[in-house]
């Protein structure tokens, strides 16, 4: 580790099965020791070094992205994560953030995840919530009007 992450904290980040065989490749003949990866000249990899070796700014042109810039991938991989069902708290950890309020920052789920998210919560009102076919109160609506309205 040539520098400390921002929170000085270490964290577990997962491993997703396709990137192994490239994880494999790189770690192969090497101490354990060893950087990962290299800079151009056998250095540490820079965020300067980083944008020029991937042609970052040309990439993101042809892309037809030009403002995007690299610390929107992490936003992406956040969001997929959470996307694909991972609960908040593990992207928040690979993320290193303190306040799960900063890790929902980085999430932006796409329609199709909210409209999931809808499907979901309708499939459970009409098993535990709302009105019967004949337009009757569910039992909890009932309890709930009973007591009164709940504080807010």
């Amino acid at each position: 580790m040539t520098k400390s992450t921002k929170g000085r904290r270490s964290r577990v980040v997962p491993i997703i099965d396709p990137l192994r065989p490239t994880l494999v490749h790189l770690v192969h003949d090497r101490s354990p020791g060893d950087r990962l990866s290299l800079g151009p000249r056998g250095g540490v990899i820079t965020t300067a070094t980083l944008r020029d070796a991937t042609k970052w700014n040309e990439l993101v042109s042809r892309l037809g992205y030009p403002g995007l810039v690299r610390h929107g991938l992490r936003h992406t991989a956040l969001t997929w994560m959470a996307d694909s069902g991972v609960p908040l708290y593990a992207p928040q950890r690979v993320a290193g953030h303190q306040d799960p309020a900063v890790t929902v920052r980085y999430l932006h789920p796409d329609h199709d995840a909210v409209r999931d998210a809808g499907g979901a919560f309708s499939a459970w009102w009409g098993l535990h919530g709302g009105f019967s076919s004949r337009g009757e109160a569910s039992p909890r609506l009932r309890v709930a009007d009973e007591k009164g309205p709940r504080p807010a």
